[in-house]
């Protein structure tokens, strides 16, 4: 397992952005126009570089129309045929229930958060995912792939909920813990990597190493 990269792309702007609604399966309608330009930034940027492995990722995304079309639109520069990416349910964003497709300040209106606070166990609307239960999802689906992927380089377009709990996973971070804390707010088609490697003043131990974190230098152009 050791080497292995997994490199997650936060999909590009999406429709449901734009227009302030809760993109579930139900709401999302794909990237907006600025959303295509945001990963055909990054498509251009690794065509040109020589930042991944000499020989071809393997591609994953999640079943939202929004990472399907970031996923296709990296394809190429990546050498994947578009055939091949694989579609796995596990790698989407929080699952809403009866709140998907709602503009945002409906949701709110209809299910407000509490006021006692922040509960990872919390089922804001009927049918809808609890953070927890996210957390589970994403951690098992993220072991799979390693294990399917030994040494090798794994490519998921996702979202930034998906980041965000495998940053708190792999960094060992408590969700929580009350009081002021910073958070993680990565970017539209930014890039988060992950790496199998040995610890540089212990090398006897192999674990996991933040590569990078919300690396999105290929957007400068675009504002």
């Amino acid at each position: 397992m050791e080497g292995t990269r997994v490199l997650l792309v936060r999909h590009g702007e999406s429709r449901a952005q734009e227009l302030g609604i809760v993109g579930g399966h139900r709401g999302c309608q794909g990237l907006s126009a600025r959303g295509r330009r945001q990963v055909e930034a990054l498509r251009d940027r690794w065509a040109a570089s020589d930042e991944l492995d000499a020989a071809p990722p393997v591609l994953y995304t999640s079943i939202m129309p929004r990472a399907i079309e970031t996923a296709t639109i990296l394809a190429p520069a990546l050498g994947v045929a578009v055939p091949s990416i694989v579609q796995d349910c596990d790698l989407c964003e929080h699952h809403p229930g009866e709140g998907d497709g709602l503009s945002r300040d409906e949701y709110d209106e209809r299910y407000p958060v509490s006021d006692t606070g922040w509960d990872p166990h919390l089922r804001r609307d009927p049918g809808g995912e609890t953070w927890h239960e996210m957390a589970e999802r994403v951690a098992g689906v993220f072991n799979r792939l390693v294990a399917a992927h030994p040494g090798g380089t794994i490519v998921v377009a996702c979202h930034g909920g998906v980041i965000v709990q495998l940053m708190i996973k792999l960094l060992g971070l408590d969700p929580g813990r009350t009081g002021e804390r910073a958070w993680l707010d990565c970017r539209n088609a930014s890039v988060t990597e992950f790496r199998r490697v040995s610890k540089r003043y212990a090398p006897e131990v192999v674990g996991w190493e933040l590569v990078r974190y919300n690396d999105h230098a290929h957007l400068a152009h675009i504002g």
